[in-house]
C-alpha cells in the first residue's frame, strides 16, 4: 500500500503514575515459587521487563484513550470539526457494546459527522487502524482522523496473579503459559492524521505491508474463563517468537521494495514491545542495527495496541525521531500478523 498525501499531523502518549515491578509480582506468587523450589527473579530475567505501569482500579479505556486524544487535538490548529473519523483501537473496551469509541468521542466533541466505531486486532490495531483512516484520506473521504486506544493490563495481570495462587495443580507449566500475562502494562496513545492541504506537519505517512500466518492463531489466546475474576491468557512464548520473526522476515524484504528503501537508509525503527529477547531476535533476523530502536519494553512492558505509537511518541518528544527521518514502525500482533509502515 502507498500513500501519497498522508500527514502524521499530531501524536501524543498517557501514562499512569503508578508503577509496579516484576519483584513485586513475584513477591505475590511467593508460595507458589516456594512450593515449585523456584527462585525469584525469573520474570525479570526472562522478558527483560522491570516494570510496568498500573491504572488505578476502575478506570475506563475511554479515559485512557480519551486523555492522550485531548493533547493529540491540542497540538494541531485543525478544528475539531474537521475530524472526519475516530477509531479506538485498543484491545481493551469499556464493554461489548456499544463501541468505546462512542465514549471517547463524547468526551473530546467531535462533531456529530464524524465516522466513529472500533477496530481490534490483538496488538497490532493501531497500526491497522491508521491505515484505514490513511486510505479515507487518500481518497478525499476526510480531511483528517484520529486513532486512539487506551489498555490497561491490570484486570489480567491480578487475574493471573489469582488464578496461579488458587488453583492447587499449578505447576510450572502453566506458570510459563501465565508468564506473557505478567509482562503487560497500561497506556494511552493518539495520532492525527491529515491530508496534507490542511497538515502542517512535515511527517508523512508513506506505506507499508501487511502479512498474515494464521496457521499459529492458537500460539497466544486471550479470553474470559468460566469462573475467573477477570480474563485470562494462554500464550507458548518461545513458538511465538520463533513464529513472529519468521514473518517479519518474510515481511521486512517486501516493505524495503514497496517504499523504495534500502536496509541501510532506514535511520529509525520502533517496534511493538514485546520483551528484550523478541526484540534481539527480531533486529538479529532483519539484520538491523538495534542501536537504531527506541526501547521501552523494560520500564513499560508490553503494553498491547498502545506499545507501537506510545513508543513513537516517545522517541520525538526526547528527539531520538525527528519529524522527517526514514522511520519503521514494525509490528507483529498474535493472530499471527505482522505490519510494517514507514514515516519520512
Amino acid at each position: 500500500m502507498r500513500f501519497e498525501s498522508v500527514r502524521l499531523e499530531s501524536f501524543a502518549h498517557h501514562l499512569p503514575g503508578e508503577v509496579l515491578t516484576s519483584a513485586e509480582l513475584e513477591g505475590r506468587l511467593a508460595p507458589l515459587y516456594e512450593r515449585l523450589k523456584l527462585n525469584a527473579g525469573r520474570l525479570e530475567l526472562m522478558s527483560g521487563i522491570r516494570e510496568r505501569r498500573a491504572f488505578p482500579r476502575g478506570t475506563r479505556p475511554s479515559a485512557i484513550a480519551a486523555a492522550a486524544g485531548e493533547q493529540a487535538l491540542a497540538r494541531t490548529r485543525i478544528p475539531r470539526e474537521r475530524v472526519g473519523a475516530l477509531i479506538h483501537a485498543g484491545v481493551c473496551r469499556d464493554f461489548l457494546e456499544p463501541a468505546t469509541a462512542s465514549v471517547v468521542h463524547e468526551r473530546l466533541k467531535l462533531s456529530p459527522a464524524c465516522t466513529v466505531f472500533d477496530l481490534s486486532n490483538a496488538c497490532l490495531g493501531f497500526a491497522n487502524a491508521l491505515c484505514l483512516v490513511a486510505s479515507m484520506i487518500e481518497r478525499r473521504e476526510i480531511e483528517a482522523g484520529l486513532v486512539v486506544s487506551g489498555e490497561d493490563g491490570g484486570p489480567l495481570v491480578e487475574a493471573t496473579l489469582r488464578a496461579l495462587l488458587e488453583d492447587p495443580r499449578a505447576g510450572r507449566n502453566e506458570l510459563k503459559r501465565a508468564y506473557a500475562s505478567l509482562t503487560i502494562g497500561a497506556g494511552g496513545a493518539a495520532m492525527l492524521l491529515a491530508h496534507e492541504r490542511v497538515a502542517a506537519s512535515p511527517t508523512r505517512l508513506l506505506g507499508g505491508v501487511a502479512r498474515a500466518a494464521t496457521e499459529h492463531h492458537v500460539l497466544c489466546q486471550g479470553d474470559r474463563v468460566e469462573g475467573a475474576a477477570g480474563p485470562l491468557m494462554e500464550t507458548d512464548a518461545e513458538a511465538l517468537l520463533e513464529a513472529g520473526n519468521a514473518l517479519a522476515a518474510r515481511t521486512f524484504p517486501l516493505f524495503l521494495e514497496e517504499l523504495g528503501w534500502s536496509r541501510e537508509s532506514l535511520q529509525r525503527v520502533v517496534t511493538h514491545q514485546v520483551g528484550v529477547a523478541h526484540r534481539r531476535k527480531l533486529f538479529e533476523t532483519l539484520e538491523i542495527d538495534p542501536a537504531r530502536d527506541f526501547p521501552t519494553v523494560e520500564s513499560l512492558g508490553n503494553i498491547g495496541s498502545v506499545s507501537l505509537p506510545l513508543s513513537y511518541s516517545l522517541a520525538r518528544e526526547k528527539g531520538f525521531i525527528g519529524p522527517s527521518d526514514r522511520t519503521g514502525l514494525f509490528g507483529i500482533g498474535s493472530g499471527l500478523h505482522c505490519l510494517m509502515l514507514g514515516l519520512g
